[in-house]
């Protein structure tokens, strides 16, 4: 219940600004303005493309599966909503206490698959169903070098339990900070960014970029666009969906990459913990401690992981289909195995 009564509310909001934002990057990265007549400087327009959306009228083809058809944009959305259940917002707010809330979360966002392939084969359309096999074979192959990336993690923190991932992050943690193996700085009263995973483990930051290139893949987001890419497949597995069951996609698109970005910030960047270590006197990062400043940086974090995302749209091309399944099977998913072993070796060496 306080995940929907909190999140919810929060993500619609993210979707209007990110939807303003993205088309303010894109502007800028393509060197034009983006949004600007709708309110000062556009910032009207996503909301007036939002009540032109939900105006329009909600039209079904008449040779489709009218269940599946209609169950697979909430089942889309609905699992990806469900992960925010376990997700910290800081250390007094835990989510739902699951102690394996990597598992969970990991385990019902696969789920969208299903609800994919729903929507693709309720639509009797066979550019649908193309743009469903797709993203189905896409989001199934990018799910391992994912999941192999946050393995990682899991291995480093001996946890499972995300709150637990972010209090080893801090002041509370217990690690120190090692090159090589060789322990170069006691960390562990300082806390910022020094206790942060990538910071205690290096190699950490190579499995961070295995991470973000596969939630880029599982958010369908360029240049992993393929399952949408209007040049190709009209839209995609959406293709008959208009008015506010078409919006339910954009709206789990947005709340998949913000997912993703908060995932990310909690299991390599120091989730809900403060940047700022302590320095002598000057205890910074205990005066930037505290339920409110612990909501203030996980979301911060995350709309820096997310910017990056759009900034990436805007500026990389489109994948071939060959080269995407290439990328995954070839490179992403052997690199992901390889440093598990390395940190699976690191780990062994530190004992």
């Amino acid at each position: 219940m306080v995940t929907f009564l909190f999140f919810l509310p929060f993500l619609l909001g993210f979707v209007v600004i990110g939807v303003y934002a993205e088309r303010k990057v894109a502007g800028f990265i393509q060197n034009r303005l983006g949004p600007m007549e709708v309110g000062p400087v556009g910032l009207l327009q996503t909301i007036a493309d939002l009540l032109k959306m939900l105006q329009k009228e909600d039209l079904r083809p008449r040779a489709i599966d009218q269940v599946l058809f209609l169950v697979a944009p909430i089942l889309i959305f609905g699992s990806i909503f469900t992960g925010f259940a376990v997700i910290p917002a800081n250390q007094e707010f835990s989510g739902s206490e699951i102690s394996a809330g990597v598992f969970f979360l990991l385990a019902i966002v696969s789920l969208d698959v299903l609800g994919i392939l729903m929507a693709g084969w309720g639509s009797n359309n066979k550019y649908a169903l193309y743009g469903a096999m797709r993203s189905a074979a896409q989001i199934v192959s990018y799910e391992i070098p994912l999941g192999l990336s946050v393995l990682a993690v899991v291995m480093v923190n001996q946890s499972l339990d995300l709150q637990e991932i972010s209090f080893l992050q801090g002041m509370s943690g217990k690690y120190s900070s090692y090159f090589l193996g060789i322990p170069a700085l006691e960390v562990s009263e300082l806390g910022g960014f020094l206790t942060w995973n990538v910071f205690t483990m290096p190699v950490l930051w190579i499995v961070f970029i295995v991470y973000f290139v596969a939630s880029l893949a599982e958010s369908n987001r360029t240049p992993f666009d393929l399952p949408e890419s209007e040049s190709e497949l009209i839209g995609g597995y959406h293709t008959e969906y208009s008015g506010f069951r078409w919006g339910v996609f954009m709206l789990s698109e947005y709340a998949m990459m913000l997912l993703t970005a908060i995932l990310a910030v909690i299991l390599f960047f120091g989730s809900w913990n403060t940047p700022f270590p302590n320095m002598g006197g000057f205890l910074l990062a205990e005066w930037t401690s505290g339920p409110v400043w612990g909501v203030f940086w996980l979301i911060s974090k995350s709309i820096v992981l997310v910017f990056i995302q759009m900034v990436i749209r805007w500026t990389y091309p489109r994948l071939r289909v060959d080269q995407l399944m290439s990328l995954s099977w070839k490179y992403l998913t052997p690199l992901a195995i390889l440093m598990l072993f390395v940190v699976g070796i690191w780990k062994l060496w530190l004992l």
